[in-house]
């Protein structure tokens, strides 16, 4: 099998790919390709953020020597000079962000309870790297890097057909971008506790390491997804995992990093006080992309229950966009849950669609709830002699 541009077997030498690429930049007489923190190093100073070189990181790739992001003990004023209470107000603030428009330097945290929302972010973030050309580093908590494909690619199955905005969007092959080396994926043990034990700085020096060769090997940034339940394991020096977090958010504020990263946190497992502590660490929320949105109407995917939640008007305009998605996830199992709270206008033939009153093949085993519904709307319902249809059940959102 091929996987990273060469066939199984021993190792490369250290820093082979990147020797290569120099060595043919001096032969044609062409300047080197700056490492990362050489960049970072003329506007950092100011910020508090000190430098110095580092010794070669024991990671699993070819890696790069590099100056390596460095932070002094008591440093200037910054991110860990302000109270914990108002770096989560800010974040708690910020309003989520859809994981499609994630750019470089965002350092997002993802609070979950719920494993399917979950892989649609974390599917859409690692299809989306790839079809911008970016490195996609995927540090599971102790997963083998297949079963973590494996679980990805189930995405495809639950998904809906292409919606409007990206019918026209390249398709991605995960296993095709894994062997390929596009696509990474580590244990956290791996990544972090190569030395025996997890070490903040030495973290942070390996993102850094990670960067530097991912732009020297032609990829236009690098995307790093992390689950974080490593963190409770005891590991050595896992303790500092909040330092590390609040570290890495003060890299990403300061400088201009040709990365984003997704922090992973489930909510079965971090309690809410060390939740609130870790989103002070981040710029803010990540959530799933909308399946439509065009201004009148928005819908995006829920989870518990399965189904979607819709925002605006429905009428003529946007009623052909609304029938389309309920048509993609008409074929799933179970109950369908369509969540009304933030409609603010329906029309007759939308109160029709959304009962699907008009679809005789919803089956015997096809549950729909309408939740939330606005009293406006409940009223038409009951007008339409919609309310008593049966495998119906609405539920009113109280006067």
């Amino acid at each position: 099998m091929v996987r990273g541009g060469r066939p199984d077997g021993p190792p490369r030498p250290p820093h082979a790919d990147v020797r290569r690429l120099r060595l043919a930049h001096d032969a044609a007489g062409e300047p080197r390709p700056r490492p990362l923190v050489e960049r970072l190093r003329r506007g950092t100073a100011a910020e508090g953020v000190h430098l110095r070189p580092q010794p070669t990181l024991p990671i699993v790739e070819s890696p790069v020597r590099c100056v390596a992001l460095r932070w002094s003990p008591g440093g200037p004023p910054g991110l860990q000079a302000r109270r914990a209470a108002d770096l989560s107000e800010a974040a708690m603030s910020l309003q989520r962000k859809a994981v499609g428009s994630m750019e470089l330097g965002d350092h997002l945290c993802l609070f979950f309870d719920n494993d399917d929302e979950r892989r649609s972010i974390m599917a859409a973030y690692a299809r989306d790297g790839v079809r911008a050309g970016q490195k996609v580093l995927y540090v599971s908590d102790a997963v083998p890097a297949r079963d973590v494909l494996d679980w990805l690619i189930g995405d495809e199955k639950d998904a809906p057909g292409p919606m409007p905005a990206d019918a026209d969007a390249k398709p991605v092959d995960l296993a095709e971008a894994m062997d390929a080396g596009h696509f990474v994926v580590r244990t956290a043990e791996e990544t972090f506790l190569a030395s025996g034990r997890f070490d903040p700085q030495e973290s942070i020096e390996l993102m850094a390491t990670e960067i530097d060769l991912a732009l020297v090997q032609g990829y236009t940034g690098v995307r790093v997804a992390g689950e974080a339940r490593f963190s409770l394991r005891r590991w050595p020096g896992t303790e500092q995992h909040g330092d590390f977090e609040r570290m890495l958010d003060e890299v990403f504020m300061t400088t201009d990093l040709k990365a984003m990263a997704i922090c992973q946190f489930d909510r079965r497992w971090f309690d809410a006080a060390r939740l609130e502590q870790l989103e002070s660490c981040h710029m803010g929320r990540v959530r799933v992309d909308d399946y439509y949105d065009d201004g009148s109407l928005r819908i995006t995917p829920i989870f518990s229950p399965p189904g979607v939640a819709m925002t605006g008007v429905i009428d003529a305009s946007t009623r052909p966009a609304a029938e389309r998605v309920l048509e993609s996830i008409a074929t799933r199992t179970g109950l369908l849950c369509l969540d009304l709270g933030g409609v603010t206008d329906c029309d007759a033939d939308g109160l029709r669609l959304l009962t699907r009153a008009d679809r005789p093949d919803r089956g015997p085993n096809r549950g729909l709830l309408l939740r939330d519904v606005p009293p406006a709307i409940g009223e038409r319902l009951r007008s339409a002699g919609l309310v008593a249809r049966s495998g119906v059940s609405i539920e009113e959102r109280p006067r």
